[in-house]
């Protein structure tokens, strides 16, 4: 199995956290191909910031189409979904609907850690569309000036630890999301600190990934997630052209 694993933001320091824990998480057997946003900003925080990232997540899936089993996008909040569903004809997965459907196993009522307030709107946005707004226990978070994106693990452990008890003893989370691939891996060092399971994006995205790959369900030829309609259209990068090409010309499944 080969996975591509796209970091939608433009910090290699935080790639390199991504890689790390996607190596951890993987299965023996899965190749990972691990990318960075060829263009964007250094980290997302905001829905218009997704938005710029989506288009950068839609070209590196477009170079590689045909060349991987399945795609994770590794962003909290998932920039480009569920749109991107419609270009590729392998499972699309974002660590954040990866990291909600484990806590919801895990627990009834969970509690995300991020990294900013400004995040706060955009990360109940997603919640919300995935339908689960009613199993939401809080969004805590850092109120504080980052220094430098690839650092905060390091820099805030004892803030994101007190804010992720916090979730627990005073909002009543059965289960911590950490968000974000910035606290890539710091669910492992915070093993048996916090009394509740505590989900990571990263490892939950590539767990899932490999599910669902797994289950060999087969990909959208009809419905919400049908690829495109065929139309007109100009100034598209050549791979994203032909990989919405090939989508478009993908036979649709058999009524028989």
């Amino acid at each position: 199995m080969k996975l591509l694993v796209i970091n939608p933001n433009i910090s290699d320091d935080v790639t390199a956290l991504i890689e790390s824990e996607a190596l951890r998480s993987a299965s023996p057997g899965t190749e990972l191909v691990v990318r960075t946003a060829g263009h964007g900003v250094e980290y997302i925080e905001t829905r218009f910031e997704s938005l710029i990232a989506a288009g950068a997540v839609a070209e590196i899936i477009a170079e590689h189409h045909g060349r991987v089993d399945g795609v994770v996008v590794a962003a909290f909040g998932d920039p480009g979904m569920p749109a991107l569903k419609e270009l590729a004809d392998v499972p699309v997965i974002g660590i954040t609907e990866a990291a909600l459907c484990a806590a919801a196993l895990q627990g009834h009522r969970f509690s995300i850690i991020a990294i900013s307030d400004r995040i706060r709107p955009w990360y109940l946005d997603c919640v919300e569309r995935f339908g689960l707004g009613g199993r939401l226990a809080s969004i805590r978070s850092i109120n504080e000036s980052l220094n430098a994106i690839g650092s905060v693990q390091q820099d805030f452990k004892e803030t994101l630890l007190a804010l992720s008890r916090q979730a627990v003893t005073e909002d009543g989370a059965d289960v911590v999301i950490l968000a974000g691939a910035p606290l890539a891996g710091l669910a492992r060092d915070l093993r048996g600190q916090i009394p509740v399971p505590v989900v990571d994006g990263i490892s939950a995205g590539i767990r899932m990934a490999e599910a669902v790959v797994g289950l060999e369900s087969g990909p959208h030829r009809a419905g919400a997630f049908a690829p495109p309609p065929v139309k007109a259209r100009r100034g598209l990068s050549e791979n994203l052209d032909a990989a919405l090409a090939a989508a478009q010309s993908a036979p649709a499944a058999s009524k028989n």
